[in-house]
């Protein structure tokens, strides 16, 4: 299945600017979630080709949030890719078990985001 609509969720605007330029750049229709909450609920909603999510967040982090998609009959097969600050091994050991399909750390490339995005397509 083709990627064309792009789920952000982050809580900070400038994150989600950086990363929606990126994505429309590429021709990608792009909404957002500015929490991990808002997210569950959009991607519910929207159903999405693809979450491309943040971890720290207030509320829902984005690992709860990323657990809660792909463990839902209704969202489980919409991808998730993190992206995040949060760069240890073991962040993106622990994002992949919550269902995760990539990681990608922040600063974010945009050569490194379009590849796994491509890679997922």
């Amino acid at each position: 299945m083709p990627i064309k609509k792009i789920l952000i969720v982050d809580d900070s605007p400038t994150e989600r600017y950086i990363i929606s330029e990126i994505l429309k750049m590429k021709g990608y229709e792009v909404s957002f979630a500015e929490d991990g909450d808002a997210g569950v609920l959009k991607a519910k909603a929207q159903m999405p080709d693809l979450i491309v999510m943040d971890i720290v967040m207030p509320g829902l982090n984005g690992f709860q949030a990323c657990r809660a998609i792909t463990k839902d009959p209704v969202t489980e097969k919409i991808p998730v890719i993190l992206c995040t600050t949060k760069g240890q091994e073991t962040d993106k050991i622990w994002g992949m078990r919550q269902g995760a399909r990539d990681y990608v750390t922040k600063p974010v490339s945009s050569i490194e985001l379009l590849g796994k995005i491509a890679a997922l397509g």
